[in-house]
C-alpha cells in the first residue's frame, strides 16, 4: 500500500521511537504467551523496517541473538547481537549460507505480507505462500521445543496450514492482536513447543 493510515499505533510508535506500528502486535503477544525469553536466539523473517527486531533485541539482550532478514535493506542501528541480511527467503541456498552459522534458533518469528493488490482471494494466496516458506525455514532452523510466530491472511488456506502447523508443535494458537487494524484480514498462528 502506497500510503500509510496514521492511526493511534502509528502515532504511538513515532512517540515511542519505534520504527513501526507492527511492534505493538508482538508486544502483545509477547505478554499473553511469553515466546521470547531472555538468551534466546531468535530468526525475524520479513524483518524491515526493523520493529520485531527492536522488541525482540531488547527481550532476548546481549546473551541472545537476532537476525532480521528481509528482501529490502533494513537500516538501523541496531544492538552487535543482532545481524540483518537483505535477501529472498525463497532461495534455499541463500537460506543456508545465510543462516548456517546461526541455527538452531529457539523462535523463528514472521511478519511477512504481500503487496496487496485489493483482490481479496489473490492477496490471500499469496499471503499463504509467504506463510508456508515461513514454516519450511522455521522446521530446518528450530531446536526442539521452539516457537514459530507468522501472519497470515486469513483465507481458503487457513484450515489447510493451521493442519500442517499442528503436525510439528506441541501446541498452537490463532491470534488477532488489539493493533490489528479493523478492516484487516491478518491474524497470527503461533506455534509453541516444536516436537522432536
Amino acid at each position: 500500500m502506497a500510503f500509510t493510515v496514521q492511526d493511534h499505533y502509528f502515532r504511538k510508535a513515532k512517540k515511542e521511537h519505534y520504527l513501526a506500528r507492527a511492534i505493538y502486535k508482538l508486544e502483545e503477544i509477547q505478554k499473553r504467551f511469553k515466546v521470547l525469553k531472555p538468551g534466546d536466539r531468535v530468526l525475524d523473517l520479513g524483518a524491515a523496517p526493523g520493529s520485531w527486531i527492536q522488541l525482540a533485541s531488547a527481550t532476548v539482550g546481549g546473551a541472545g541473538l537476532v537476525v532480521g532478514i528481509d528482501l529490502k535493506p533494513i537500516e538501523h542501528g541496531f544492538p552487535k547481537y543482532v545481524k540483518t541480511l537483505q535477501g529472498d527467503i525463497f532461495d534455499q541456498d541463500f537460506i543456508e549460507a545465510a543462516l548456517g552459522d546461526h541455527v538452531p534458533f529457539n523462535a523463528v518469528i514472521s511478519d511477512m505480507a504481500p503487496s496487496t493488490s485489493g483482490i481479496k482471494v489473490a492477496d490471500s494466496a499469496r499471503s499463504a505462500l509467504l506463510f508456508e516458506r515461513a514454516l519450511e525455514v522455521a522446521l530446518w532452523a528450530l531446536v526442539p521445543g521452539g516457537c514459530f510466530l507468522a501472519k497470515l491472511f486469513h483465507g481458503s488456506d487457513f484450515h489447510r496450514l493451521l493442519a500442517q502447523v499442528k503436525q510439528h508443535f506441541a501446541q498452537t494458537k490463532v491470534v488477532r492482536p488489539e493493533a490489528t487494524r479493523k478492516q484487516s484480514k491478518e491474524i497470527y498462528i503461533l506455534a509453541m513447543n516444536r516436537k522432536k
